[in-house]
């Protein structure tokens, strides 16, 4: 297929089926992106974004097994008919789960890591390096294991990793989904001006009203075979009611090294409560909640008023770690020694997973993995609640929104929901309080439609509110 000398990047008729399953999880999409141009990839959860990103890099055909139908050209090279290394001097891809790209065991190296594989000369190598920690703001973690960053620190870790080697092509896989809000802004400023410079701008993203008026993004709405069997919380979900409680954190620390992380926190969380922890990559959410499930070693007492530790199940923010069986259902009922087969099949049809009980849950896109680690979680009752790590993550807006009257039910009967997120516009519409993270301390707490209107917290903490996000979700 001879391209026009301007396009960079064409798919012709592309169709992927992963090994195992019945139905492509990509059918017959057909694209060209010239140099210079931005194209954003929209399209509802479990529609196959991920998969065409994939396709889109060369990482399909060559990396995953499956039945390939179609062509796509990078430069000039087809994909299917040139090896993966020559492809990646075409093709930068950033995955949705940037841990499953981290090779080096310091930021620096990993952003080397990929330059060296160039051939470039030191004093070109040193630059860039210098350069991407600058753009990212991760000059203080220059020696830090990028794996043991928050989820938000290694996706800027990747994605400098990526954009130092400057290929002609960069796809990137929701870029957006564990930044904060300012950080997010300024990777859309960034892509602009890559794009003002010759690059083509691939983004697969579910948060795509952060590109309004972020300049001229092409959209393409994908259609694919997303799950659309998801409902309302029904009033008869198979729940008991749990007697009122609280929770004490009293003088809370937690430190990586010479980093603290959490300094003396003070907290009462009370059951009924849907609380959001908010703040910039790497102020502390997710060490929050591992504290509280008691996952991390900390120092002072979390204790619950009705006796003891806290009796709480956590979802994190990458869910592939929780994930280890051969099937979804499988999965859900793993050393359950008597499960309740009512909650079980509530919980599928709920949580739109109905479907995939005989597939392997490393098959499912990320947002239906959270849903299932929710489901793992709740098909253990845990009595005091459950802690969610970017929930939202993957999610379109109608799981957004099913997540938000998942939560409501869970309050509703008594369990507490403590949710780190970076979605401000979920926080705002369904949590009932909200902590605001910053520098190892709650900085604020309140209702969220309070907090959300104050200027002056937000310049403090360094994130951006925007205008959207009281804008219904469904």
């Amino acid at each position: 297929m001879p391209l026009v000398s301007d396009i960079a990047l064409a798919a012709n008729s592309i169709t992927y089926t992963y090994h195992g399953q019945l139905t492509p999880s990509v059918r017959d999409v057909s694209l060209s992106v010239r140099a210079g141009e931005r194209w954003l990839i929209t399209g509802s959860s479990g529609c196959g974004k991920s998969t065409l990103a994939r396709c889109l890099a060369g990482l399909i055909p060559h990396l995953y097994k499956g039945q390939w139908a179609g062509e796509v050209w990078l430069h000039g090279l087809r994909t299917d008919a040139k090896p993966l290394w020559q492809l990646t001097e075409k093709a930068g891809l950033v995955l949705q789960n940037t841990l499953a790209q981290m090779l080096a065991s310091t930021v620096e190296d990993e952003i080397a890591f990929g330059l060296e594989n160039l051939g470039l000369p030191r004093q070109e190598i040193e630059r860039r390096i210098e350069a991407s920690l600058s753009r990212f703001g991760l000059e203080h973690l220059r020696g830090h294991d990028p794996r043991r960053l928050s989820g938000g620190e290694g996706q800027r870790v990747m994605l400098a990793a990526m954009l130092a080697r400057r290929t002609p092509i960069l796809v990137l896989d929701e870029p957006l989904s564990m930044l904060d809000t300012t950080a997010a802004h300024e990777l859309i400023c960034h892509l602009n001006e890559l794009s003002e410079h010759g690059s083509a701008i691939v983004v697969c993203e579910h948060r795509s009203r952060y590109f309004d008026g972020a300049g001229a993004f092409r959209e393409y709405p994908l259609n694919g075979s997303a799950e659309t069997g998801a409902q309302a919380f029904l009033a008869s979900a198979p729940l008991l009611a749990t007697p009122a409680f609280h929770l004490t954190l009293d003088n809370l620390s937690v430190a990586f090294g010479q980093r603290q992380v959490l300094d003396h926190v003070c907290l009462e969380l009370a059951g009924g409560q849907i609380v959001a922890l908010v703040g910039v990559n790497g102020s502390g959410k997710t060490t929050l909640l591992r504290s509280l499930v008691g996952l991390q070693r900390h120092e002072g007492k979390i204790e619950a008023s009705d006796g003891g530790a806290p009796d709480l199940g956590l979802v994190y923010q990458n869910p592939d770690p929780q994930l280890f069986n051969p099937t979804v259902r499988e999965e859900m009922l793993y050393r359950i020694k008597s499960p309740d087969e009512g909650l079980y099949h509530w919980l599928v049809a709920h949580l739109g997973l109905e479907r995939y009980q005989a597939s392997s849950p490393l098959l499912l896109s990320e947002g239906e993995k959270k849903r299932l680690c929710l489901a793992m979680v709740l098909m253990r009752r845990p009595r005091h609640g459950v802690l969610l790590d970017e929930p939202t993550l993957g999610q379109d807006n109608r799981h957004r929104a099913l997540l938000g009257r998942t939560v409501k039910g869970l309050a509703d009967a008594g369990r507490l929901v403590v949710i780190a997120t970076h979605d401000l516009a979920w926080a705002a519409h369904y949590a009932t309080r909200m902590l605001v993270v910053h520098e190892g301390h709650i900085t604020a707490s309140g209702a969220p439609d309070t907090l959300l209107r104050d200027a002056d917290l937000w310049q403090r903490v360094n994130l951006r509110v925007p205008d959207w996000i009281w804008e219904p979700i469904e």
